[in-house]
């Protein structure tokens, strides 16, 4: 992904954190687009 890192050379893995704001009406219409375009979600969490 990174051709720059050199991958052997990582003592320690690091988290990615993503910000994504809609312009829905309500967090139901919310979470459904964003399962649409293929966003995972732990089942369950609605």
């Amino acid at each position: 992904m990174f051709p720059e890192v050199e991958y052997d050379n990582i003592i320690k893995t690091h988290g990615m954190n993503i910000s994504i704001t809609t312009s829905s009406a309500s967090d139901k219409e919310a979470y459904r687009l964003l399962e649409l375009v293929g966003i995972p979600f732990t089942k369950g969490r609605e």
